[in-house]
């Protein structure tokens, strides 16, 4: 069975989903709209994007889409590790600037849900890291948004060794303070 562990944001979910292994391997399911929703996860995903970064270090976020466009996450690696980030950023929340964070392996499969209304990021753990995340929102580039990865209000302490592999966009993200509000 899989299990659903919430973290310090409840609304962010740990979702790790039972493995049937024996000599040829594994087989686990991944995503069931149906068994998914028994657990209190609700979303009709439309997109899956798959993302690789070559090299341990990479950091990718902080990112999000906003109304009317926006976007949950269901976040899982398919080869490497990751560190990844969810920070509510939804106007009004009780905890509105807060993040939480899990590892996340293609190993033990993990996966990450991240709730429409949150600022989504990963570094990289390992080199040849591979990503799979679906998505409840088309993507629409006029409503996307990001926050700065090393916003010193936040504090995240990304496992980096070194300064991250980061994008020209990435670089310029402002502050979570900075930011106009934003609506989900």
């Amino acid at each position: 069975m899989t299990t659903i562990t919430p973290l310090a944001i409840p609304d962010v979910l740990l979702i790790t989903p039972k493995r049937h292994g024996d000599a040829r391997g594994w087989f686990s399911e991944t995503w069931s709209r149906k068994s998914f929703a028994d657990l209190g996860v609700e979303a009709d995903f439309v997109q899956d994007n798959q993302a690789f970064s070559a090299r341990r270090g990479t950091l990718r976020g902080l990112h999000f889409q906003a109304a009317p466009h926006p976007q949950a996450k269901l976040v899982r690696v398919l080869r490497g590790a990751i560190y990844d980030v969810a920070v509510d950023i939804r106007p009004g929340s009780d905890s509105f600037g807060r993040w939480v964070a899990a590892e996340l392996t293609a190993e033990r499969g993990e996966q990450l849900f991240v709730p429409r209304g949150f600022a989504h990021g990963y570094c990289t753990l390992t080199d040849d890291c591979e990503l799979l995340y679906k998505v409840d929102g088309l993507y629409a580039p006029q409503t996307e948004g990001g926050v700065a990865w090393n916003d010193p209000d936040l504090a995240i302490p990304w496992p980096l060794v070194g300064d991250p592999v980061l994008s020209d966009k990435d670089q310029r993200l402002p502050r979570l303070k900075d930011m106009p509000a934003v609506a989900f």
